[in-house]
């Protein structure tokens, strides 16, 4: 972090990005000997809170107070730290949501351009990831509303108070386990949402060459995916795989939903199932 502040000017074109993400759903059961999803969700991808039986408040409320005195307040230079942790707190809240820069400014007491130049500082020291809509095929599509996700569901769980995992919180949390396999394969130019003013939405967009276009919809039981958004999605953009990206299938298998090819998978089998990485194996 503080090397890229640092050097970001004179290493253009001379340096590569490396995503480091929290563990990986792929690697818990063979790296960490962890199988369970909820501990993954409410323990977070970072060893030392992912390996203990219990959740530790401490490790997490220690280790904000140490990412505003180290890598915002000494880099940015950000002073205003009631309003910077409050907007995280939020951030972290509403993780997996649309980002409202008015709404925000007036819940946290700052300026909206504030909001924004603390969002960006988040984003840098990878705190945060904001994800563009993808548009360029329909009218109606929306094009200017990023989505914002924090860096860790063990964050997210632990500012929103929660000690399980309800039904009902699976599946947002799912996606972030899921945009930290494609961050650390994908180039975040690349990676994108899609959604309608219909209300119709893909939860991960892959822009390939050649005008391919992938879609991704993150189910903890695939069961459950509706292919009529997938369908109006191809319908602007005919040319991509498609994907359900499931902790549950442990053998990846292809079905055809009226007339649309769509690849059931675990983040494990993506690369088996066709889906190039970052240097294009399939």
């Amino acid at each position: 972090m503080e090397a890229t502040k640092k050097f970001k000017d004179s290493l253009t074109g001379r340096k590569y990005a490396i995503y480091l993400s929290p563990a990986l759903w792929e690697e818990c059961s063979d790296v960490f000997q962890i199988r369970d999803l909820d501990r993954r969700l409410l323990h977070g991808g970072l060893p030392e809170p992912l390996l203990e039986k219990e959740k530790d408040p401490s490790f997490f409320s220690e280790w904000i107070d140490s990412f505003y005195a180290r890598d915002i307040q000494e880099l940015f230079a950000i002073q205003n730290r009631v309003g910077f942790i409050k907007l995280l707190h939020l951030l972290m809240r509403q993780s997996g949501g649309f980002i409202d820069y008015s709404n925000l400014a007036k819940l946290c007491d700052l300026s909206r351009p504030t909001v924004k130049a603390h969002i960006e500082a988040m984003g840098i020291a990878h705190a945060v990831f904001q994800l563009s809509p993808f548009h360029g095929g329909g009218r109606r599509e929306i094009t200017q509303r990023p989505k914002c996700y924090g860096f860790d569901t063990g964050f997210v769980t632990f500012i929103k108070g929660w000690d399980t995992i309800r039904e009902d919180d699976r599946g947002i949390l799912w996606e972030h386990l899921v945009l930290d396999t494609l961050r650390t394969r994908i180039s975040p130019l690349n990676l994108f949402y899609w959604r309608d003013k219909s209300g119709r939405e893909i939860d991960f967009v892959v822009k390939r060459q050649n005008r391919q276009i992938d879609a991704l919809e993150c189910k903890v039981n695939p069961d459950n995916f509706d292919p009529k958004p997938l369908a109006a999605f191809r319908l602007l953009y005919p040319n991509g795989k498609n994907y359900i990206i499931s902790p549950r299938i442990k053998i990846p298998y292809k079905h055809r939903h009226k007339g649309l090819m769509v690849h059931y998978c675990s983040p494990l089998h993506m690369d088996i199932m066709g889906f190039p990485g970052l240097l294009g194996r399939s």
